[in-house]
């Protein structure tokens, strides 16, 4: 009886030590809370807002905004400030949510310096160099 009694003893102290050791990494549950606190926090939530979207987020519902999603709200604005109805807020919408975003002045930059690169058929580390000088130049 006393060696089944420290026998079981023995065991339940493997496994508390066991369960210790493991516990130092993350769990997937904790992990997302970490992500999803680390979203509310850029987006600027506070409050019930904040709760809701962490309700949202750690279910797996994420109700994260798309950039069409942006796109749309913005486009809406626009079309509500030219208080457009009908026909022209239709043609309106449609032309603004099928726009593409201006180019920043660095992806125009990436632009020209590829066109360069490939006019003088450049490859390899030739192309990386220049690439490397095109896009550093003022």
């Amino acid at each position: 009886m006393k060696h089944g009694l420290l026998a079981i003893t023995l065991g339940l102290m493997i496994a508390a030590c066991g369960q210790g050791a493991s516990s130092a990494e993350p769990t997937p549950q904790q992990e997302r809370m970490k992500t999803c606190n680390a979203d509310a926090t850029k987006k600027n939530l506070a409050g019930d807002e904040r709760k809701a979207y962490m309700k949202d987020c750690l279910s797996g519902n994420d109700m994260s905004v798309t950039s069409q999603q942006d796109k749309m709200k913005t486009c809406n604005a626009d079309a509500s400030a030219k208080a457009l109805k009908g026909d022209e807020r239709k043609a309106f919408m449609s032309k603004c949510l099928s726009a593409k975003p201006a180019m920043t002045s660095q992806q125009e930059k990436m632009k020209t310096c590829n066109a360069d690169a490939a006019a003088k058929a450049l490859k390899g580390d030739e192309r990386k160099a220049f690439m490397s000088k095109c896009l550093s130049a003022d």
